[in-house]
């Protein structure tokens, strides 16, 4: 598609930070411009290291990922974060804004924060977190960070957008390391306990190794080994580490063709995201302008018929093109 670039969309490419978290608002609001914005982007877009940061409610990830930065800054990096909390049901935005997060960082140019709603995804993730991500990617932040809200293994979709999953625990939630155990301890690429100051940290600690020890290959094929770190972000103490962990996994990454890989995966899932929805959404508003599908759906509401038996009867009439 040709023609001139949007303005907007050519001050992001440029690094302006209002520009681009007003593209935010609009791929948030599900304005039209977002999406137009968004084909200007993408070309420029693919150079960011993505990293994600997810665990059990109570982990200390938003006091870890403000430790992050300070230790991204001080190498030197550009950082934008993107803050994954729980939807309002009347707004459907973040009930937790950005300025209740890393205050420190709130005048540093090198610093993007912003908090969005997870608008009631079950994987964590809403598609405006991915749209957000492509943004500050294109606006050339070197590490783009998503802290997720922590719901447990159903959080997988980060995984799906991060090159790097950082996996947080801590001390004292033994239950909570059983329920990842399935999910995103078979794909964590770093494992973390964060307040290894506190009683239980050696317990943990060990709980996790053997874990890891038993978990089988990533799903991805890669034979990275991922290390375990015990870090106290409130003092900055593994900090370091922990960003020398990512760079390697970075390093990792590319030098497998993991990086390309990785981003080409994620580039799948969200074209198959867009052409489920657009679909879906199309087949709706023609099926519900058809006066029989309008009494269908009047026999559903007056219980004259299941609605398991009207969607299958719906679907049954739709007829796809060859």
């Amino acid at each position: 598609m040709s023609g001139a670039m949007q303005p907007l969309a050519a001050e992001a490419i440029a690094g302006k930070v209002a520009a681009g978290a007003r593209l935010i608002r609009w791929l948030e609001d599900g304005d039209p411009r977002g999406r137009a914005a968004l084909r200007d982007l993408y070309p420029h877009t693919g150079r960011a290291h993505l990293i994600g940061i997810t665990g059990p409610p109570g982990a200390g990830k938003s006091t870890l990922v403000d430790a992050l930065v300070a230790e991204e800054r001080q190498r030197g990096r550009r950082v934008g974060v993107i803050a994954v909390d729980p939807s309002s049901p009347f707004s459907g935005g973040a009930i937790l804004g950005d300025r209740l997060r890393m205050q420190r960082h709130a005048a540093d140019e090198g610093v993007f924060i912003r908090s969005m709603g997870s608008r009631g995804q079950l994987g964590g993730l809403s598609r405006a977190t991915f749209d957000a991500v492509l943004v500050l990617d294109a606006m050339g932040y070197d590490r783009v960070i998503v802290e997720t809200m922590g719901v447990g293994q159903d959080e997988l979709d980060i995984v799906g957008l991060a090159h790097s999953t950082v996996i947080v625990n801590v001390p004292g939630l033994g239950d909570e390391i059983q329920a990842i155990k399935a999910g995103l301890m078979e794909a964590g690429d770093i494992f973390v306990v964060n307040k290894a100051d506190r009683d239980g940290a050696d317990q943990t600690l060990r709980q996790l190794e053997l874990m890891l020890h038993l978990r089988t290959r990533h799903p991805s094929g890669d034979d990275w080994q991922p290390p375990l770190l015990a870090v106290v972000s409130t003092r900055g103490e593994g900090i370091a580490a922990l960003v020398d962990a990512l760079d390697h996994h970075a390093s990792h990454l590319h030098d497998s063709g993991g990086f390309e890989a990785r981003l080409g995966s994620r580039s799948h899932h969200l074209f198959l995201g867009l052409l489920r929805d657009g679909a879906a959404r199309r087949l709706m508003e023609q099926a519900l302008d058809q006066p029989e599908i309008a009494a269908l759906v009047e026999a559903v509401r007056s219980r004259r018929i299941d609605p398991y038996s009207a969607a299958d009867t719906l679907v049954a009439r739709i007829h796809l093109q060859p």
